[in-house]
């Protein structure tokens, strides 16, 4: 079966999410504001969910047509193949959006949309009552400018849940905009990577993931994987797969540090859950105190903000410091991310390049400065 697959993005980085489907070798790809679609066996949900470093969830597109009405929504909600994919005991929940439709009343919608599939349901399988205490297909009806698009999640947690950390700092960021921030940087194996404000690691815990090409959903549960029209065998197959592809031989030289030992701990207890322990130290240290090589290194960080921890005094004189720290090591290239408008002010350097992202519902800017490129190794 031929599907439409969307990929949810953060605002920002549907370029990125793009750039992993190609490398995944699709090609029907189109982009819009926080999704990417791609068009794809409905197997590959399997795919998709387990491969997909930087997007928020994969949702099946199981519909897309005009609807002014409540009967229109009705009628072509009910004609759509549902039998096909929803099984006789499936739990299905309805959310809903509305936005510039005449149909704007997002409850109706949701009551409309469930009226119709238990409808459609009850004919598919000749059968008046559902008891839902089955497989999960979280449906979601979305109204924008009279078009309704229906689509059923395949992910279940958002994919930023890779699983790994069971302790995350006072100020976490997503995995999947550490995995993001990284893939956006000239950071490759060969190069030296430093979190200076590393928390609970997830920067570094990202990298060594891309580093060692493990995939993002290697070890997490998806909802498609119970849906009898995908089925177990074909994400045990994908988990395969992806297990044949990671890199046991590439050695990494990933460093953290934190002032905070409650931080270090976590960093450190997250590392051993991904599997990555070895190939990351962190200690507890002021990134003032740090001793670092003129190694033509990445720093990945996203340091306090101000609007989430410590007064806005210290962020600054932080920030003051970071910048004094780095003019010292000309080679280095620094990626920061943070919602503080002043940062290059304090940090003394205008940005090669500034990209304006989300940390949750904070809006950030992602600062990157370019470091020169190390010199070709000589055989």
């Amino acid at each position: 079966m031929e599907a439409v697959f969307i990929a949810t993005t953060v605002l920002g980085l549907e370029a990125i999410v793009k750039r992993e489907l190609i490398k995944l070798g699709y090609e029907d790809i189109s982009v819009k504001d926080g999704k990417v679609e791609v068009k794809a066996p409905l197997e590959d949900a399997a795919k998709l969910n387990i491969n997909l470093r930087c997007a928020e969830r994969v949702l099946l597109k199981f519909g897309e047509f005009e609807a002014f009405t409540f009967d229109e929504l009705f009628e072509k909600t009910k004609a759509l193949p549902w039998g096909e994919l929803l099984t006789e005991d499936a739990f299905f929940p309805v959310d809903g959006r509305s936005h510039q439709s005449k149909l704007f009343s997002i409850s109706d919608c949701q009551r409309i949309v469930k009226k119709a599939i238990v409808e459609k349901m009850k004919l598919s399988f000749d059968r008046d009552w559902f008891e839902e205490e089955g497989p999960r297909y979280r449906i979601e009806i979305s109204m924008l400018k009279d078009v309704a698009t229906i689509t059923v999640d395949t992910s279940g947690d958002a994919l930023h849940k890779r699983g790994y950390r069971d302790r995350a700092g006072d100020a976490p960021l997503k995995e999947t905009l550490a995995a993001a921030m990284i893939e956006l940087s000239y950071w490759n194996p060969s190069r030296t990577l430093y979190d200076p404000f590393c928390g609970s690691g997830t920067i570094l815990i990202e990298a060594a993931m891309i580093g060692r090409n493990i995939a993002p959903g290697i070890d997490r549960e998806f909802d498609a994987q119970y849906w009898p029209a995908i089925g177990e065998d074909v994400f045990k197959k994908e988990r395969r797969e992806a297990l044949n592809c990671i890199d046991h031989s590439v050695k990494l030289h990933l460093l953290g540090s934190d002032i905070d030992k409650r931080s270090i701990l976590r960093a450190r207890d997250n590392a051993e859950n991904m599997g990555v322990k070895d190939d990351i130290q962190v200690f507890m240290k002021d990134m003032r105190d740090v001793d670092l090589e003129d190694n033509y290194g990445v720093v990945v960080t996203n340091p306090p903000y101000g609007e989430r921890m410590g007064e806005l005094g210290e962020i600054e004189e932080l920030y003051l410091d970071f910048g004094r720290k780095m003019k010292d090591f000309e080679t280095w290239s620094v990626y920061l991310l943070t919602s503080y408008e002043r940062f290059e002010k304090l940090y003394g350097k205008r940005a090669d390049r500034k990209r304006k992202l989300y940390n949750g519902r904070i809006k950030v800017d992602y600062y990157q400065f370019y470091g020169p490129r190390p010199p070709k190794k000589t055989e």
